[in-house]
């Protein structure tokens, strides 16, 4: 049976037909459909390109191929090819098989409109548009329209669905609630193998500075709260605390940071390492640093974090999402308060033995979410949305 699994990442593909991601949606992430399903056909948005970027990965391969979307940006694109884009699902469609929607998503509200009546559907729940669109997550002129209708159309998903799997241990449950008769699980969609663990949590007996603070995570949005880091980092500094950033990631909004940094007056206390390659890159930067720091002002359940955790690193995060579930409270900050963020830096980077507590405890809460654990709830959720698919089969060709 094949597998239909629509997504929000924006794909490009070359001229030799092959597909490629600069985010999480390479081939390996894929491939884990493949445990139960024979075919994956991703539904997303897909843009012709010359040349993939530099450091973007193969997305397509054997048994798993793309349809191919209108490329839109923002909801005003997104109204204006809603057609094209709405003929584009019904084309996918037209065949059978199983459908797995990752949500919040406007591309998952065309394709469950798009299914005959009665057909099941799964969902992967990876985010909360409720925060998304809050006061000062993002500017837009329809913020309090799309939070509105973003989250009623993820609760009515939610409660229509055959199966639900959310990223939080209880954050998103709360809010989305499914049937209580509905199959559902959690898990995330991080890859976590045993390279990516360090064996031992870090000792931290003298720390030399400058020490290194990283973030990681996408800069086309501006609810990761990079623009809250840089103030807060501004304000470690003039507390005369030696220190540097590193941002991993790129997107539409790193020069609007970049001007920040300077217009504070720390573009050299700043790197922008822009887009590296997920895995051993990655890693690489993370093992340079002292502490990881998220001040996102939404979240669902924060990969970049995780990855930070398995290699042993302090971390400090906001308060939102299915944060507070992978830190100790004593690590949290009240989201969008810079002030707040910096005293906590200011107390952990001046306290080496906290800092060795906080890395031996984040280093086992990774162990949580390793490849192992995470794929027998996977594999559960997947086989669950076969066989209701499945059971449609007769009533189908009646």
């Amino acid at each position: 049976m094949r597998a239909f699994v629509s997504v929000e990442e924006r794909f490009v593909r070359t001229a030799d037909g092959r597909v490629w991601s600069g985010g999480a949606g390479s081939y390996s992430f894929w491939k884990r459909y493949l445990d139960v399903f024979g075919q994956v056909r991703v539904i997303a948005r897909v843009a012709n390109a010359t040349t993939p970027p530099g450091s973007w990965k193969r997305a397509d391969g054997e048994g798993v191929t793309f349809d191919a979307l209108p490329c839109y940006v923002g909801p005003l694109e997104y109204t204006m090819q809603f057609f094209s884009i709405k003929k584009a699902i019904r084309k996918a469609l037209s065949r059978t098989g199983a459908v797995i929607m990752r949500v919040p998503s406007p591309i998952a509200h065309c394709v469950q409109r798009e299914l005959a009546p009665g057909h099941p559907f799964g969902l992967e729940v990876v985010g909360d548009p409720y925060e998304v669109f809050a006061p000062g997550s993002v500017k837009h002129t329809m913020r309090p329209f799309l939070r509105w209708l973003l989250t009623n159309q993820l609760k009515r998903q939610c409660r229509e669905a055959c199966a639900v799997a959310y990223v939080t241990k209880g954050a998103l449950q709360s809010r989305y609630r499914r049937k209580d008769t509905t199959f559902w699980t959690t898990y995330s969609s991080i890859e976590l193998g045993d390279d990516a663990f360090v064996s031992n949590p870090r000792s931290v007996a003298v720390l030399t500075p400058p020490l290194r603070i990283i973030s990681v995570g996408t800069l086309e949005v501006s609810y990761k709260g990079f623009d809250i880091l840089i103030d807060a980092v501004s304000a470690c500094i003039k507390a005369d605390l030696k220190i540097q950033l590193v941002i991993v990631g790129d997107g539409r909004c790193r020069p609007e940071l970049q001007q920040r940094a300077q217009l504070r007056g720390i573009g050299h206390q700043v790197r922008f390492a822009c887009q590296i390659p997920s895995g051993e890159a990655v890693r690489n930067e993370l093992d340079q640093a002292d502490m990881f720091v998220l001040a996102s002002k939404t979240e669902g359940l924060p990969r970049a974090m995780i990855e930070a955790m398995a290699r042993g690193l302090p971390c400090i995060g906001s308060a939102v999402g299915g944060i507070p579930e992978l830190l100790d409270a004593s690590e949290l900050v009240p989201a969008g308060d810079p002030a707040a963020l910096a005293a906590k830096i200011q107390e952990v980077l001046r306290d080496p033995l906290r800092m060795e507590t906080m890395s031996r405890r984040n280093l086992a809460g990774a162990r949580e979410f390793c490849d192992s654990v995470l794929a027998e709830r996977r594999l559960r959720f997947y086989q669950h949305i076969r066989d209701c698919t499945k059971s449609l089969e007769p009533r189908q060709k009646a």
